[in-house]
């Protein structure tokens, strides 16, 4: 097996991330009972997920849905994008940096309307590898097996020649059915050496 490229998750794997927690706090401060932020949103999400509604769409029903000013709206969603970018994976950034031009890398995310913005003025993912799919982008999420083909044509390599590193089960059950070799990730030094050690078994 000779590998050719290397494709990363973002949030919880390029991104440490928090529990998106964000509706307890907010709840309290409008003193709405448990749960009915994300009940009021529960459509808007999925939607945001695979690009259906604009960012403008969103504000708009949060505004509408939970009945509160526009500053106050703002002031919820940036507390969600902040809890969405979490802060950068130094670690392993900076490992991914020195696998090209060895070899190509991507990224697959399942994104938010507004992500690629906001990651690329905080982490210039852009800058980090060669592609980017960011399922808000082009209307399919992980683990649905064309996110996984389109992957591939773009960086154009077979199935069998990727390593997909995830922290979601789900989406790493998707990649191995789609033909790639998958990496858990649970932590920056069980990942990079289990990447290093299927790059260098597969060059004998």
């Amino acid at each position: 097996m000779t590998f050719r490229a290397v494709i990363f998750d973002i949030g919880g794997v390029l991104e440490v991330t928090e529990v998106m927690d964000f509706d307890i706090e907010w709840e309290q401060r409008l003193g709405l009972e448990r749960g009915r932020i994300l009940g009021r949103l529960a459509d808007v999400r999925p939607a945001g997920s695979i690009g259906t509604i604009t960012e403008s769409a969103f504000r708009d029903a949060i505004i509408e849905r939970l009945e509160i000013e526009p500053r106050t709206a703002d002031e919820l969603i940036a507390d969600i994008w902040r809890q969405y970018l979490g802060v950068a994976n130094d670690e392993l950034i900076a490992y991914a940096k020195t696998l090209r031009p060895a070899y190509r890398t991507g990224i697959i995310s399942n994104s938010f309307v507004g992500a690629r913005e906001r990651e690329q003025r905080s982490y210039g993912f852009e800058d980090l590898v060669d592609d980017i799919i960011y399922s808000h982008e082009i209307g399919i999420a992980k683990p649905d097996p064309r996110i996984y083909a389109m992957a591939c044509d773009r960086l154009a390599v077979d199935p069998q020649q990727v390593v997909f590193i995830d922290d979601a089960q789900i989406a790493l059950d998707g990649a191995a059915a789609a033909g790639m070799t998958t990496i858990h990730h649970t932590d920056n030094a069980t990942t990079i050496t289990t990447l290093k050690t299927l790059l260098h078994n597969a060059k004998r």
